[in-house]
């Protein structure tokens, strides 16, 4: 099930995942609007697109870190009543740890991974909402399931894209509005090269073709979380209903017995 006489919106269109989705959805017979901030690659592969899959596409250089493009894609996803899907994809990673990454470094990783993902999310959900219809996909990451490998920033700012997704699935779900987060492992991209990592080192390298088509699979089924590399589901099953014990137990008027302290 997909929107097939829609446009999407993606952001970090010019390579990797981004770019990926253009092309499948152009497939579909989708128009797009490309979004990152290389004018050129976009151009390259708008002009590919066009001629193979004879869809429209608009291209929009943007730099996410800059209120100015922000302030414009959020106002194209406002205004524009033919975009109907969106692609949070833009992201970004940094080399080093917490105390070693500079805070105008952190600055501009919150700004992409995090802020400009609400704020676009914030400026198509509306009018999704009122139409009764559309999608936005995030891209989030495994990584922010797993503090222990040791990317404490970025992780937390996938934590954070999971829990909005999964937020935002179950309040706009009602009003006919699917929200899906992927959650990627080790795919070929660039972000590992700017991250200063060398994926030619690592296990478990996922191709981002096939990452992306095992995405748009649970994209059509209306999963509110795909996680491609898992390959056993149950685990994910039970990370949820495990979740969902612990939400009842919550509700209590005193202190665990175990913070308790006896008077003398």
């Amino acid at each position: 099930m997909t929107e097939t006489t829609s446009s999407v919106l993606i952001t970090g269109a010019s390579t990797g995942l981004g770019a990926i989705y253009a092309d499948r959805f152009a497939q579909r017979g989708h128009n797009l609007v490309l979004v990152a901030r290389d004018a050129a690659r976009m151009e390259a592969l708008a002009a590919r697109l066009r001629t193979q899959y004879h869809v429209e596409i608009d291209v929009l250089p943007a730099d996410l870190t800059q209120e100015a493009c922000l302030d414009t894609v959020a106002q194209r996803l406002e205004t524009d009543p033919r975009i109907s899907i969106l692609v949070n994809n833009a992201g970004m990673s940094l080399p080093g740890t917490f105390t070693t990454q500079t805070p105008a470094d952190i600055d501009r990783l919150i700004t992409v991974n995090l802020r400009a993902v609400v704020r676009l999310a914030r400026a198509i959900a509306p009018r999704l909402a009122k139409a009764g219809t559309g999608s936005i996909i995030n891209i989030s990451s495994v990584v922010g399931l797993a503090p222990e490998l040791g990317m404490a920033l970025y992780g937390a700012t996938k934590a954070f894209v999971l829990f909005l997704s999964q937020g935002l699935n179950l309040e706009l779900g009602p009003q006919g509005v699917y929200v899906q987060a992927v959650l990627p492992a080790i795919t070929r991209t660039e972000i590992w090269e700017r991250s200063g990592k060398d994926i030619n080192t690592m296990k478990g390298v996922m191709d981002a073709g096939e990452l992306v088509d095992a995405a748009l699979s649970g994209f059509d089924s209306r999963e509110p979380v795909t996680i491609p590399p898992l390959h056993d589901e149950t685990l994910w099953t039970h990370h949820g209903q495990s979740r969902q014990a612990m939400l009842e137990k919550f509700a209590q008027e005193h202190a665990a017995p175990r913070y308790r302290v006896e008077a003398k």
